[in-house]
């Protein structure tokens, strides 16, 4: 695990993004596509904005997975990462080879995560960018997390932390608009990736940063599991790396 610290937000996103940059780049060139994980959330803001705004990369053979969604919260809604990823994202690049969201208002979710298994297994991910919560989680696995499914989508029960996250960024107006469910990517599907581009900024995520990145490995905090990756890079601002 390689860990980079910047003054402030913007800086880290625009390394973050560049790291990514490069790693699409030399798949594109070696196997003429790339498979890329996108997180949502106010950590990933500024990675996104530089990663749109990077040259070179021929978009139009890049496919993009979507790592988690709420239940029964319509693709219109202010706090859909559906949404999130096409107005951050999708609408502001040239021509996607794929986007495969996370249909969170799925009749039948059990179904959505088969339908996405089906689709992941067949593009090992070259990059995956990702962040960590409040609760030390990765995408929607909250503590205590499974470490052991194979499945690549789960559905996945937020813990009253993650929920109040969610508010306090200001998705939701109150806690009882939060959904409760989700489908979220695996801990194993993630780790899968080639390269994992972690973007971690602000105060509030420095407990979860310090237990993810020098606490034990355990279920307890989802993201001390980064620890393990052979090719992981987590991108913080100073404050986010204040506790370590």
């Amino acid at each position: 695990m390689e860990k980079f610290i910047f003054k402030t937000k913007p800086q880290m996103g625009a390394a973050a993004a560049a790291q990514a940059t490069e790693v699409i780049k030399k798949a594109i060139t070696s196997k003429n596509r790339a498979s890329i994980i996108l997180a949502t959330g106010t950590s990933q803001f500024e990675t996104l904005k530089n990663l749109v705004a990077a040259d070179g990369i021929d978009w139009q053979k890049v496919i993009m997975f979507h790592l988690d969604e709420y239940i029964a919260l319509p693709a219109d809604h202010p706090a859909s990462f559906r949404r999130f990823l096409k107005e951050r994202f999708v609408d502001n690049v040239p021509g996607l080879k794929a986007a495969h969201f996370v249909d969170g208002d799925a009749e039948d979710p059990q179904q959505e995560c088969r339908r996405l298994a089906d689709i992941i297994k067949q593009h090992p991910i070259d990059v995956a960018l990702l962040g960590i919560g409040e609760n030390g989680h990765l995408a929607f696995n909250d503590p205590p997390a499974d470490f052991q499914t194979e499945q690549p989508y789960i559905i996945v029960e937020l813990d009253e932390k993650c929920r109040k996250q969610q508010l306090g960024e200001g998705w939701f107006k109150t806690l009882e608009q939060v959904p409760r469910r989700a489908i979220s990517m695996s801990i194993r599907q993630i780790m899968k990736s080639a390269c994992l581009i972690v973007s971690v900024p602000e105060k509030r995520k420095a407990e979860a940063v310090k237990c993810a990145l020098e606490g034990p490995v355990t279920p307890e905090c989802p993201a001390s599991i980064l620890q393990q990756h052979k090719n992981c890079k987590v991108f913080m601002d100073e404050q986010a790396a204040s506790q370590l």
